[in-house]
């Protein structure tokens, strides 16, 4: 397993699986929120987690209605991106201990 598998489900793993698409569409999602654990690591925002999502669902559904910037979001719909934020946010710090 690749160390960007590693982190990928270590983050999964954190996220209550209800909110989550069935495999293996999840592979490419998580592994985008793997690069976030690396590259933004703690500091990573809702926004960014919104912008991986967005990159993940232009392969999957083009036209869906939240690909669009996370600040034209409402509220509620950018309270989603939280769990994952969440989660990577933890993983990111187990890896700096």
């Amino acid at each position: 397993m690749s160390y960007i598998d590693e982190i990928a489900n270590a983050i999964q793993e954190r996220v209550d699986s209800n909110r989550l698409p069935e495999k293996p569409e999840v592979t490419g999602l998580f592994r985008l929120y793997a690069l976030l654990v690396l590259t933004t690591g703690e500091e990573t925002t809702r926004e960014n987690v919104h912008d991986a999502w967005a990159v993940w669902m232009l392969g999957r559904d083009a036209d869906h209605r939240s690909i669009e910037p996370f600040d034209e979001l409402d509220p509620s719909t950018q309270s989603e991106d939280e769990p994952f934020r969440r989660a990577i946010i933890q993983v990111a710090r187990t890896r700096r201990a």
